[in-house]
């Protein structure tokens, strides 16, 4: 037997008047309170007429219900479907059909995002799927939709008490839904030895311990915040402090009062510190004395902002690689050994990656191609989706659609995702290459570039920049600099000033959302 829940059972144990949860100041839960309470959840959910293997949906923020959601689910024996907050009515519904959820439990939100006002048209819309529960934004109030149970109703006068479901290694515990950048979104299937390997691995990496204090704002519902924040902090038995968004305000505040040791953040969350302009009203001295390491994933951290950062905090940043696919790490810069700076380290321990070309030939040490990755880590599969997996898992290994190389000493690099290489006049232009040239000017703080059809070339260089603070650069002095920093074929021949920058919920930089804006007047 082997359950993702056994890592909270067995903190629980061992520290169980241990914080375990801190959100907003006030909600402070030990382990085994949250134990309890997911114990509460799984009975629930087996009243309810839930068994082993049934897909149960979950829209939630990070807040304390998600973790206790989560558990409750894995302890039933239920798959777990964590779902982005932002999805509307008809992706909801998709997701919940796709998954064949039985069950889904969704958030009430706010006024401004009305969480489960979309949920609740999508269940309707989802023939398939049998019970929705609402967890109201004020714990313990009335359903806010006439007729509809609440989370208080699933837990009550359940037993604090509960004996996991015996579910195998290869069991599935949690399907992730990818981004559904080529195509509608497909759920990978993770299993309890997935997301267990991947914690155990990440916590030794990380040398978490139950001093450790976790700043969880990534979200809970994608890869990253799933595993390597709360599987790993809760088998660390640390203390998770949960933002529901990402705010340098609070960011700061919660780093400064809660003397958090580990912050986790994609690169787009380091920049917006970094240039965060009342950082000084904090103590930012007593936040780098606590602040023992930070890591960074879900996309290519640019070597300069990775530098002022570290000047500027006197804090380590770890990169590390992996998909939703992947569980998700796949390599990380490892200490002791030495980083390099815009490398995302080895393969983490029982992992191997290699570099391939089209015909799955390794390439030598220096060469471009596709990233390919096996070992404990890699997904049971795409769920109910036959031709994605055979394309997925072509000669034995997951192809991960992420172009890169290794140099000599071993340590791998991502150059872009295939599918935003730009191909100018037969030349290939890796923008994230382009970026790190752009980020290096005094005057450029932050850049995104991407690819736009061209007559003659096939594809055009343009870049999206948000200058420094108080610079007066434009458009025509970028592109004169770039003309001698980079070879004819990569530098942007229109550059758009821009004072952000599209993101999704982790933070990524939407490059879909850029080339729809690339109609926008610009210079050339």
């Amino acid at each position: 037997m082997l359950n993702v829940a056994t890592l909270l059972e067995n903190s629980a144990r061992e520290h169980p008047d241990k914080l375990a949860i801190v959100f907003g100041g006030h909600i402070r839960l030990t382990y085994r309170q949250v134990d309890e309470m997911a114990n509460q959840v799984a009975n629930g959910l087996k009243a309810s007429g839930v068994r082993k293997g049934d897909k149960i949906a979950v829209t939630c923020p990070n807040i304390p219900y998600f973790p206790i959601l989560s558990y409750g689910i894995m302890k039933a024996g239920a798959v777990l479907v964590p779902l982005n907050v932002l999805l509307k009515r008809r992706e909801i519904a998709y997701h919940l059909s796709d998954s064949e959820a039985v069950g889904y439990i969704c958030f009430q939100g706010t006024d401004q995002l009305p969480i489960a006002e979309e949920g609740y048209a999508g269940f309707q819309d989802a023939k398939t799927c049998d019970h929705f529960w609402i967890i109201p934004t004020i714990p313990g109030a009335d359903s806010p939709i006439q007729g509809v149970p609440t989370l208080m109703d699933l837990m009550h006068n359940q037993p604090h008490v509960c004996d996991p479901a015996a579910t195998r290694p290869d069991d599935t515990c949690v399907i992730i839904y990818t981004s559904g950048t080529t195509g509608r979104p497909k759920g990978a299937e993770l299993t309890h030895s997935n997301i267990t390997i991947n914690a155990m691995v990440t916590r030794e990496m990380c040398g978490s311990t139950p001093d450790e204090v976790m700043l969880v704002v990534l979200p809970l519902f994608h890869s990253f915040g799933f595993t390597c924040l709360m599987q790993t902090g809760i088998l660390a038995a640390a203390t998770l402090v949960l933002l529901p968004r990402f705010e340098p305000a609070a960011v700061f505040a919660a780093l400064q009062d809660e003397n958090v040791t580990l912050f986790a953040g994609v690169p787009t969350m380091y920049w917006d510190l970094l240039n965060y302009p009342d950082a000084s009203r904090y103590d930012l001295d007593k936040i780098a004395k606590t602040l023992r390491l930070c890591t960074s994933g879900g996309a290519a951290m640019p070597v300069e902002v990775m530098r002022k950062f570290e000047e500027k905090f006197h804090v380590p940043i770890l990169e590390g690689y992996g998909l939703s696919e992947t569980s998700p790490v796949a390599s990380f810069n490892q200490l002791p050994k030495p980083r390099k700076p815009g490398s995302i380290g080895f393969p983490v321990w029982g992992v191997e990656m290699m570099v391939v070309d089209h015909d799955m030939n390794e390439l030598p040490v220096g060469e471009t191609g596709e990233i390919v990755i096996r070992g404990h880590n890699i997904m049971k599969g795409y769920y109910k989706r036959d031709e994605a997996n055979d394309e997925a898992f072509r000669g034995g290994w997951f192809h991960s659609g992420d172009l890169g190389y290794k140099d000599e000493d071993g340590y791998f690099f991502i150059v872009d995702r295939s599918k935003d290489m730009i191909i100018r006049g037969g030349f290939n232009v890796y923008p994230r290459e382009v970026e790190e040239v752009l980020m290096t000017h005094p005057d450029i703080s932050l850049a995104a570039v991407i690819g736009v059809p061209h007559d003659e070339y096939g594809e055009e260089v343009m870049a999206y920049v948000i200058p420094e603070l108080g610079s007066t650069i434009t458009p025509e002095d970028i592109i004169k600099w770039s003309k001698k920093e980079m070879a004819g074929y990569k530098y942007p021949r229109t550059v758009h000033i821009v004072k952000s920058l599209p993101m999704g919920p982790t933070g990524k930089i939407l490059k879909t959302e850029l080339r729809k804006m690339a109609t926008e007047p610009a210079a050339k």
